[in-house]
Order: structure tokens, then C-alpha cells, then sequence
């Protein structure tokens, strides 16, 4: 009897470690191949926000694993395709920083000159992210001129570059409605001047920048006819 009330005893105690192991013990972590397995799973899958957890768990705890390269590069990726562009940038220029000479380096720059190109959406705002596609773009035209990127670089400017251009004209043809004749003829002008690769853009600008610089002169000659710059005029002589 006793035999079978230690035995009784006994099995209760395993459980009762089994059930203080569950509440009380915490579980084993997913190893680096794990975390780096699931997150190429994600990707596979286009499960890109499940990817970016198991990616930044595995960038945060295994920052010396053998997938750490790896692992920001598809880090990068894994934003640029779930339309973060801004997270992707912050991502590509780390990797870029910390492994410059590695072989991905024209891949992380055209994607970063790629992701900046997206994340700019409308005409009527600044063109800072355009402009530092552009540089991204040309980095690897001067840097890598045997890229596989070269060609898709050289049609990546052009695209920057006419968005750039209509941007000015959007704000010169505002300038023009607005009367503001002087500022119109101004950014017209810049961009005949700074634009020659873009032959229809610069026609257009052309042409207005001569019909600005009409009106403007139309003003300048009114304005000299009128009292008040007669007397302003005779005050300074």
C-alpha cells in the first residue's frame, strides 16, 4: 500500500515540475537560423510585416550571427516592399555604413534612390527626396559603371529630373496666374537653364518665360509712369 501511495506521490510531483516549468520557467528563445528562416518564409510568402518582426528580432539579438548581413539587407527589402520607403532608406543607408565595400553596395543604392523616388507624391511639395534619388542614381553611374543597375539608374534620373522640372513649372504657372510676372519669368528661366535634357519641358518654359518677361516689363513701364514713382524717383535724386 505504501509502495503505491509513493508512487501516487511521485507521478503527482513530475506533474506538478512539468505545470511550475509552464508558469515559471521562461521558454527557450528561436535561435538566429530560426528567426532567419521564418523571415525568408514571410518573404516568400509577401507576409512582409511578420517578416520585419522575425527580421528585428533577429537584428536586435543576434547582431554578430552569420545572418547579420543578410538580415539588414532583407530588412531593407522587407520595407521597400511593404511601401515603408522612409523605414527602407533608414535600413539601406545603415547597411551602407556598416558594410561599404560589400557586393551588394549598387543594389542598396538604387534601391535607396528607388524608395526615395516612391516616397515623393505630389508636384506641389519640395523636392528634396527627388534630388537625393538623383544622387543615389548617379552614385552608381560613377562608381559602378559596369552595374546591372546602370540602365535602370540613367531611366531612374530622367524620371526624377522631369518630376523636378514640372515642379518648377507648377510653381512658375502659379507665379503667372497670381500676376506675379517677375517670379514666373524667374523659374521659367531656371529651367530652360537647368533642364536641357528635357527638350519639351524646356519649349513650354521657354515660350512662357517670354510672355513672363512681357507682362513683366508691361508692369516695370506702368509702374515708372505712375506719381508716386515720379516723386519717389525725384526724392533720391
Amino acid at each position: 500500500m505504501r509502495k503505491y501511495l509513493f508512487l501516487l506521490v511521485l507521478v503527482f510531483f513530475m506533474n506538478g515540475c512539468g505545470i511550475i516549468d509552464h508558469y515559471f520557467i521562461t521558454p527557450p528563445e528561436d535561435t538566429a537560423q530560426e528567426l532567419f528562416e521564418n523571415a525568408r518564409a514571410h518573404m516568400n510568402e509577401k507576409e512582409y510585416d511578420a517578416a520585419i518582426n522575425q527580421l528585428t528580432a533577429l537584428n536586435d539579438r543576434y547582431p554578430f550571427s552569420p545572418y547579420a548581413v543578410q538580415t539588414r539587407l532583407m530588412l531593407g527589402d522587407a520595407y521597400f516592399l511593404d511601401q515603408r520607403y522612409d523605414e527602407a532608406v533608414d535600413v539601406y543607408d545603415e547597411f551602407l555604413s556598416l558594410h561599404p565595400r560589400h557586393e551588394s553596395v549598387d543594389y542598396v543604392l538604387f534601391q535607396m534612390g528607388v524608395s526615395k523616388y516612391k516616397s515623393h507624391k505630389s508636384i506641389d511639395l519640395p523636392q528634396n527626396e527627388l534630388a537625393e534619388a538623383v544622387e543615389s542614381f548617379q552614385h552608381i553611374l560613377d562608381a559602378y559603371p559596369q552595374s546591372t543597375y546602370r540602365e535602370d539608374s540613367l531611366a531612374y534620373i530622367v524620371k526624377c529630373r522631369t518630376r523636378m522640372a514640372e515642379h518648377e513649372l507648377f510653381v512658375a504657372d502659379f507665379y503667372f496666374k497670381s500676376s506675379s510676372y517677375k517670379a514666373a519669368w524667374t523659374r521659367y528661366t531656371y529651367v530652360v537653364d537647368n533642364f536641357p535634357e528635357l527638350p519639351e519641358i524646356v519649349e513650354y518654359a521657354d515660350t512662357r518665360a517670354k510672355v513672363a518677361f512681357f507682362h513683366y516689363q508691361q508692369e516695370e513701364n506702368t509702374n515708372k509712369r505712375h506719381p508716386s514713382f515720379i516723386k519717389n524717383l525725384f526724392r533720391w535724386l
